[in-house]
This record gives C-alpha cells, structure tokens and sequence, in this order.
C-alpha cells in the first residue's frame, strides 16, 4: 500500500513538473510568434526568454523534487547515488538558467525594454 502510494506522489510531482515546462514552452511559442508577427526587437525576443527560463527552472524543482521522492522510499545504494547525480545535473542545470535570467534581465533593464 505505501508502495503504490509512494508511486503516486511521484507521478503527481513529475506531471507537475512537465506540465509546468510544457506550458511555458507552449506560452513561449505564442508570444515568440506573436512578437515576430508585431516586429519586436531583440528586446521583445529577450523578455520572452527570460519567461521561458523560469518555467524550466520551476519545472525543473518540481523534476528533482520527484527524484527525492524517490530516493526517499527506496534508498538503495545505487538510488542514492543516481540521486546524487542527478540533483547536481539538474543543480547545475538550475545554476546556469538562473545567471542567465540574471544577466539578461539586466540587459532588459539597460536597454529600458519590457513586455
């Protein structure tokens, strides 16, 4: 019973997880075919990027936070070590997506760009 429950809850975060990366690429499309269909600049293009960036890093948390799950119940050797690995990927992962929102909402800032 705690097995199958355990499965669940994993299942309930990974489909969080995806459905919050397919949403924001689905979002991200429209309005990347939206602005190219107004002529935006590289600045609209930017903003819309940077939006796209924190549904991966949003969906991402989720992904790891099944993983715990996981491990959580289960914790062979083996597990604990995938879990290892894959928490520093998606970490890694979360780290580099972060400075680039970082980096490019400061370009956003500077260029006075929005929307």
């Amino acid at each position: 019973m705690l097995r199958s429950g355990h499965e669940v809850l994993v299942t309930i975060v990974e489909s969080a997880g995806a459905v919050v990366i397919f949403v924001g690429a689905v979002w991200a499309a429209l309005r990347f075919v939206w602005a190219g269909l107004r002529g935006r600049d590289a600045v609209g293009f930017t903003v819309i990027r940077l939006s796209l960036g924190r549904f991966l890093t949003l969906g991402l948390e989720f992904q790891l936070a099944a993983d715990i799950l996981r491990t959580a119940f289960a914790p062979t050797l083996a597990q604990i070590g995938q879990l290892a690995a894959i928490a520093a990927i998606r970490t890694a992962l979360n780290f580099v997506l972060r400075w680039e929102v970082e980096q490019e909402q400061r370009q956003v800032g500077q260029s006075g760009g929005g929307g």
